[in-house]
């Protein structure tokens, strides 16, 4: 986060106009600053579901005066002789508002007091010391750079980072002791050794190759979530199946078990630190029309916000033009109909223009396809390429790899008349991570803000967190994680249009009795058949007010 901080809008107030400049200011949520005259003076900075309603509140005249018109003292606060300027920015759901209070906050402040002034505290992480001789697994909620690599959250709370640590260490048999060991075989040892929980390094009964390796496994299980313990037994009740040795598949079975149950004690978010992503979808803040000032244009377009490289960057604008069919789809069932419409071309009753020679369809003997010409996308549409169906980018690939540079949406990730939803998507990632990555590294303090911020909103009861949240996919590779382009198109559909509506009920017995004819006959993909409605009769009773009130009587 930049501690650079500029508010949209900026009005000059003068008590006697006051009426007249704040109609003005819209009544929506946002973030203002009331300034006065003094340079140096510091800033009455807020955030508000209504801006124009809360701004009332501060510059109206006073409630009570006194026989010289003076302002009587009185408990609610009141700016109006105070304040010169009133800087706003407006916000299209609570999550922007947050963000952008706090960035605004710091540039007027400064860190420690934007920390202070917003009630932030660093969330609880897992971390496990490799570093050390002997590493051990505990709680804490201070980073540094060494630390970094090796913590893991964020959490909900310290007893939730606790329960599942602890559930953890019960498969493994790494110290929980705090002290520094001093490694010596007359050592007392501890209630886990006697429990056969450590494999008691303090007595020397394992080698430090052994506990490394156990330390290892440890680390492993808290970078894949589980699955690499996971992996390994069900390797082994495979293998003791296979030998029809069933009491000891039976038990690795209660053991995978056990492993699946500890797994799901961690939220999804819970990963390393270091290379925490994810990818925040929000309600966008209506535009203002460039022919009226005074109205705003509500777009069908998403506001997207990127976590990574401990930096939260945003919000870019996502349209959803062009998904629109998700909506319809789910609202209307799983008809494999309405999923080319999604994403992909639908022919037209043109023949397809023949590729070039040296083409790579001419080649490979594929047929072409044609653009589309719908109410939702361009008739300039263009056609995604095999890579782009596959519905995956990297998560950390650089900037300017997703397009071709001659294209313009590469440059700018609005929408263009010859980018498909995909594509716009991937434009939008590109510049966000071109924000995370053109920037110097975030200091630690910076970094801790940025995920008190995201956790502060990310564990919210589900009914009070607006927006959704994606993260990457593992790469089957192994080599670095992928965006899901496809479900972050959904995401922004069901953000920026709603939640889909239910589908009526289907009155099959009414259904069998009407005609039904087949539409685009003889074409592959296409052919549906479809019920015919009945046409409306031509003679149409007309009754009057009279005879309605007497049949009603």
């Amino acid at each position: 986060m930049s501690a650079a901080f500029e508010f949209q809008s900026r009005i000059v107030f003068q008590a006697a106009d006051a009426e007249a400049l704040l109609r003005q200011i819209p009544a929506a949520p946002g973030i203002f600053a009331l300034r006065g005259s003094a340079e140096n003076s510091e800033p009455y900075l807020t955030r508000t579901a209504d801006l124009r309603r809360r701004l009332r509140r501060l510059l109206a005249p006073p409630e009570a005066v006194d026989e010289q018109g003076r302002p009587v003292l009185s408990r609610r606060l009141n700016l109006r002789s105070k304040v010169r300027f009133i800087d706003y920015t407006r916000t299209g759901s609570d999550f922007e508002s947050s963000l952008l209070l706090y960035r605004a906050t710091r540039a007027a402040f400064g860190p420690e007091q934007a920390r202070k002034r917003l009630r932030l505290h660093a969330p609880f992480f897992l971390r496990i010391t490799l570093q050390h001789e002997h590493p051990r697994v505990y709680t804490t909620n201070k980073l540094s750079p060494r630390s970094l690599p090796e913590s893991f959250g964020p959490f909900p709370s310290r007893a939730a980072a606790e329960r599942y640590g602890d559930a953890v260490l019960d498969l493994f048999k790494l110290r929980r002791c705090h002290e520094d060991l001093q490694v010596h075989p007359d050592h007392p040892g501890c209630a886990y050794g006697e429990m056969k929980k450590c494999i008691e390094p303090c007595k020397a009964a394992c080698t430090p190759a052994d506990y490394a390796a156990e330390a290892a496994r440890v680390h492993a299980f808290f970078a894949t979530r589980g699955e690499s313990l996971l992996t390994e037994v069900a390797a082994q009740r495979e293998a003791a199946s296979e030998a029809m040795d069933f009491e000891q598949a039976a038990a690795l079975h209660k053991q995978w078990e056990r492993v699946k149950a500890a797994a799901a004690l961690a939220d999804e978010l819970v990963r390393p630190v270091a290379a925490l992503s994810a990818v925040i979808l929000q309600e966008a803040a209506p535009r203002p029309d460039p022919h009226h000032p005074e109205r705003t244009l509500k777009l069908e377009e998403a506001a997207v916000f990127l976590l990574e490289n401990g930096r939260l960057v945003g919000p870019e604008p996502l349209s959803t033009l062009g998904v629109r069919a998700v909506r319809e789809q789910t609202a209307v069932g799983s008809s494999l109909f309405a999923q080319p419409l999604m994403l992909a071309p639908v022919p037209l009753d043109e023949p397809a223009t023949p590729p070039a020679p040296n083409s790579a369809s001419a080649t490979s003997g594929e047929t072409p396809s044609t653009a589309v010409t719908s109410t939702h996308m361009p008739s300039t549409a263009v056609i995604s390429t095999e890579a782009q169906r596959s519905g995956e980018i990297p998560a950390f690939s650089p900037p300017g790899t997703q397009a071709a540079p001659s294209e313009p949406w590469a440059l700018n990730p609005g929408p263009s008349p010859s980018a498909t939803p995909e594509d716009r998507a991937r434009a939008v990632l590109a510049h966000l991570t071109t924000q995370t990555t053109h920037q110097p590294p975030p200091d630690i303090a910076e970094r801790c803000d940025t995920l008190a911020l995201f956790r502060r909103w990310y564990y919210r009861p589900e009914k009070q967190r607006s927006g959704e949240v994606l993260l990457p996919n593992p790469d089957p590779a192994g080599t670095k994680d992928v965006w899901p382009i496809r479900r972050i198109l959904n995401a922004a559909a069901r953000v920026a249009l709603g939640p889909p509506t239910a589908a009526p009920p289907v009155d099959r017995e009414a259904a069998k009795t009407l005609r039904t004819k087949i539409i685009h006959e003889g074409r592959e993909g296409v052919e549906r058949e479809v019920p015919v409605l009945p046409k409306r009769s031509r003679n149409r009773k007309t009754s009057t007010p009279a005879e309605i009130i007497g049949e009603t009587k």
